[in-house]
């Protein structure tokens, strides 16, 4: 009876053990039309995209060949439970096949035996939800504060966890990036600056011929610059570019040995290989040696292991023999290595895609998926010769006028520490009445801005003589072309705030390096103020230009007027004679227009007087809106040598000089109407005297008008919520400056 039995058991057996090798056949074939074999580790797939991938095709030709083989099992449990234990004594039992078959590999319920023999590629390791990510960069100067920015840009939007930035930078950096981090308030980022300066005596004893000078060599000394409390850190030069989630870098750490202190991508050129030309011969390194773009610092173990001494020790061994570094810190990290292999965590080389030219970066990634960080490290730049730059520059690109506003999204799950201006402006919102028509307009005044100042090189130092005058004004990209006009007639130092897009930003940066007159002028501060919201914010441009300028008085102008040539010069005489240090004056420049787009601006005020007597030249907008300058008198300015004062009039807006220190634009007022008018009103208020000056003037040039003129003119709405605004600032100023206020509210009644 057990004979036929037996014949049907060992039947089944080798039909599932058949099954079996002919669905692992089939997997092998296919793969190996695929150009990959299993006979490979799939651990050894190129990339982890390409891994997830391969898998999810393995788990889907598996599954569909195991609901045969649970039917094949099925039988034969059904079959043994009928017959009890085999006449040989075999075990057969159901134990052994539920637990190599029923239960796979994600089931926490697998044998321990079952566990041992699994050979499933170890999953990638993760990080906690919300677990906080530290992030270091050496940065100073103007520039690298651009770059650094787009870096920011490209992590931010991959982002999902909490981030702090540690940046190590100079006092010109440290100004632009505090500004911008507080006025960009994203949400779950912390940041965090470390004075380059007390780190300079670290590395100025090391002679650096790379074009990157000391700041080059400040990644040397981070684990003496950073807190003492902090255990690693992901450090990265300004010229990188994210293209995924920067937590999956940080998860390396985890793979690191005990041992390991550092993580590291091979350099992917034949630098370190030596003789790439007659007398050529690079620090020591392992192989083909370790760029420091993109590192992995655990500062904690390095700490223990004495960095501080070890790296010195070993830049004072070479540089006995090489005199300088070339490669700045990386000769130093790669000589390190040298001499300590067991130190180093080797980085799968698409974390660093190193586009300088003849690299062999190219080896890094087969598609796009693959990429994770490019770095651009030639000194070229995006002009770097690569097979794929064309690619890559549109990813850089991408970032690089991406919309910052937009990234300032909470993260889902992680719940941020809220700021204090945060809860402030969350407060002055909730205040707010949605349905007062005037939202929009009140929504602006507490809406925050992100604030790029110094957006290209900026070096002026004032006079010592306490006279000097910035030119302080504000623009959008539609007066762009103003710009090369002002510069050419004012030769002292300019504040301007440009009001743009991400995107528009990079034009001008463009067209400035474009112009060889912009690019030769050092002194003129250009702030970025980035679009948010439906108006033009102009007086909180204004104030952003204002603020910024570093000499003692400020010409307060607007970019589409050209000062006379020479006003540089007299309004610093100007600033002496009327003794402006001690007193409080308001120095009025007569304004005046042409509706000329090409016009012989005037050299002298005779000249201007003879071209106003032709119809050349008018007194600015009598034709339009003759009470803003009709205060100026300008009959008696015809034939004035002296100074002489005027008394403010009702919607008087000249343009003037005065302290720095002067009262700030009123931020209420956006778009069109009453922006001067109001900071007018304030200086007569704190009693400046205004003096208009006799021989100065400035001429407008003609335009297009502005949307928020349109606005104005075609919009009831636009021009009550205006005059609400008015009655308000009215009603602020009396609070402000008592019954000596109340002529203005009077002024503004008999209007």
């Amino acid at each position: 009876m057990h004979l036929p039995f037996r014949g049907r058991l060992k039947l089944l057996v080798a039909s599932l053990t058949a099954i079996i090798l002919l669905t692992w056949l089939y997997l092998l074939a296919g793969n190996l039309e695929n150009g990959r074999s299993l006979l490979l580790s799939p651990c050894l797939s190129e990339t982890p995209e390409a891994r997830v991938l391969e898998r999810v095709v393995l788990e889907s030709r598996v599954r569909e060949m195991e609901e045969e083989n649970r039917q094949i099992r099925l039988q034969l449990n059904q079959l043994q439970g009928t017959v009890g234990q085999p006449a040989d004594g075999g075990n057969y039992g159901n134990a052994a096949w539920g637990a190599s078959a029923d239960t796979g590999p994600e089931d926490v319920e697998n044998t321990a035996e079952e566990r041992a023999n699994h050979t499933e590629c170890p999953r990638s390791p993760t990080i906690l939800k919300c677990e906080l990510i530290h992030v270091a960069c050496v940065c100073a100067g103007h520039n690298a504060s651009r770059d650094v920015v787009t870096l920011v840009k490209s992590i931010l939007f991959h982002r999902r966890n909490p981030l702090h930035f540690h940046f190590i930078t100079d006092a010109v950096a440290n100004q632009i990036l505090s500004s911008l981090f507080q006025s960009w308030m994203v949400p779950s980022v912390q940041v965090s600056f470390y004075d380059a300066d007390e780190l300079k005596s670290e590395v100025s004893w090391i002679p650096n011929k790379h074009y990157s000078g000391i700041y080059g060599l400040m990644k040397l000394t981070l684990t003496k610059a950073l807190p003492s409390d902090l255990t690693k850190v992901i450090v990265l030069d300004t010229d990188i570019t994210f293209a995924t989630d920067i937590a999956e870098l940080w998860a390396i750490f985890r793979k690191f040995t005990d041992k390991q202190v550092i993580g590291l991508v091979e350099n992917q050129s034949d630098w370190y290989l030596g003789n790439l030309w007659k007398n050529h011969k690079p620090w020591p390194a392992l192989g083909r040696g370790f760029n420091t773009g993109v590192i992995l610092l655990y500062l904690e173990r390095l700490r223990r292991i004495g960095w501080e001494q070890m790296w010195r020790l070993t830049a004072e061994r070479e540089l006995m023999s090489m005199l300088s570094t070339s490669l700045a810190d990386q000769d130093i990290f790669n000589a390190f290595i040298k001499q300590n292999p067991v130190l180093v965590h080797q980085l799968p080389c698409f974390w660093n895609v190193q586009l300088s030219d003849h690299t062999r970066s190219e080896q890094c990634y087969t598609e796009v998926s693959d990429l994770k960080v490019i770095h651009w490290n030639s000194p070229k730049k995006l002009r770097v010769k690569n097979k794929h730059v064309e690619f890559f520059r549109n990813l850089y690109l991408t970032f690089l006028e991406y919309d910052g506003n937009l990234l300032r999204r909470e993260l889902f799950g992680c719940p941020s520490q809220a700021t204090s201006e945060s809860v402030r402006l969350q407060g002055a919102l909730e205040e707010l009445d949605e349905d007062d028509q005037c939202y929009d307009f009140r929504r602006e005044r507490i809406t925050v801005h992100r604030v790029h100042l110094y957006f290209l090189q900026y070096e002026y130092t004032p006079a010592g003589d306490d006279t000097d005058v910035t030119l302080v004004a504000q623009l959008s990209m539609d007066r762009l072309q103003m710009l090369e006009a002002i510069c050419k007639h004012w030769e002292g130092p300019i504040s301007l705030a440009l009001y743009m897009s991400d995107a528009e930003a990079q034009q001008f940066l463009r067209y400035a390096q474009a112009s060889e007159v912009l690019k030769n002028r050092k002194n003129v501060g250009y702030h970025i103020v980035y679009k948010e919201g439906q108006f033009y914010p102009v007086n909180l441009v204004r104030n952003v230009a204002l603020r910024n300028a570093n000499t003692p008085y400020v010409f307060l102008a607007d970019v589409d007027f050209l000062p006379m040539y020479g006003l540089y010069d007299y309004l610093r005489k100007s600033v002496v004679q009327l003794d402006m240090a001690h007193t409080k004056k308001a120095l009025v420049v007569p304004a005046f227009e042409t509706l000329r787009y090409r016009l012989s601006f005037p050299k002298s005020k005779a000249e201007l007087l003879s071209m106003l007597d032709m119809g050349t030249l008018y007194t600015f907008r009598y034709h339009v809106w003759t009470k803003g300058h009709a205060p100026t008198n300008y009959a008696k300015w015809r034939t004035a040598t002296t100074p002489y004062k005027v008394e403010w009039e009702a919607d008087f807006e000249p343009y003037v000089v005065v302290k720095r220190d002067c009262p700030e634009y009123d931020q209420r007022f956006v778009g069109f109407g009453w922006n001067k008018v109001s900071h007018i009103m304030e200086l007569d208020a704190q009693e400046y005297d205004l003096m208009v000056l006799p021989n100065a003037f400035m001429i407008h040039m003609p335009h297009a008008p502005s949307f928020d003129i349109s606005k104005f003119r075609s919009s009831p709405g636009y021009r009550y919520c205006l005059q609400t605004l008015k009655e308000e600032f009215h009603q602020d100023l009396s609070r402000k400056y008592g019954a000596a206020a109340l002529k203005y509210l009077t002024a503004q009644r008999n209007i």
